[in-house]
């Protein structure tokens, strides 16, 4: 909202009306400019809440809901969305069959999304030269893994080498729980380590 007189986003809200149609939401704004002391007026028009197709992935499952956002609207990948079943962030969006970053939300097929309320859960790899033990382990979505971090886990103590995210392979750096797919990692002959995940462990299979 910038004057018409001065230009200057510095304003102040006076007053608001709203009127609603059938299909659009209407603000009336009295507005009054800091700078040069002008009253004005503006209109915010937006379309009302629509019900879109929501897929919502809780670790190994996923549930299907909707939720009502504006179609007039813009929605992103990592935005975070109050769902019927909770705080979800935003993972993909697809419009006409293709996957895109964002979109205008009238345009949107469906949102896929992954709940922020509860661990995530990654895989762990320690590569036995040639075989390989594999687990599931549940974090705090803020737990940071990188590249370098000497861990226990069960029997093993292992050096994280490699880092998969759900955008890209990490060999420096760091990364959190929230955002990874896999650590891998092999065995070091250390008996002092970073941190022990063995009671974060939810699953183990062999030879993947």
């Amino acid at each position: 909202m910038d004057c018409p007189v001065c230009g200057s986003d510095d304003v102040e809200i006076l007053n608001s009306k709203q009127k609603s149609s059938k299909k659009k939401i209407m603000e009336e704004y009295l507005i009054r400019c800091e700078s040069c002391g002008h009253v004005f007026k503006d209109m915010f028009t937006a379309k009302k809440p629509e019900p879109y197709r929501l897929i919502i992935s809780e670790q190994d499952k996923s549930h299907k809901t909707t939720i009502d956002l504006s179609p007039s609207d813009e929605l992103k990948v990592g935005d975070v969305l109050l769902s019927d079943l909770g705080q979800v962030e935003v993972t993909s969006i697809e419009v006409n069959d293709k996957r895109v970053k964002k979109s205008k939300i009238e345009d949107i097929t469906t949102i896929w999304a992954s709940s922020v309320e509860i661990p995530a859960r990654i895989g762990f790899s320690v590569d036995l030269h040639g075989d390989v033990d594999s687990y599931k382990i549940d974090l705090d979505r803020d737990f940071e893994i990188a590249p370098g971090d000497v861990v226990k886990i069960e029997k093993h103590i292992v050096k994280v080498h490699v880092i998969k995210t759900q955008e890209r392979k990490l060999t420096s750096g760091f990364a959190k729980a929230g955002v990874i797919k896999r650590v891998y990692s092999k065995p070091v002959k250390f008996n002092n380590f970073d941190y022990d995940l063995t009671k974060d462990i939810v699953k183990k299979t062999n030879r993947e």
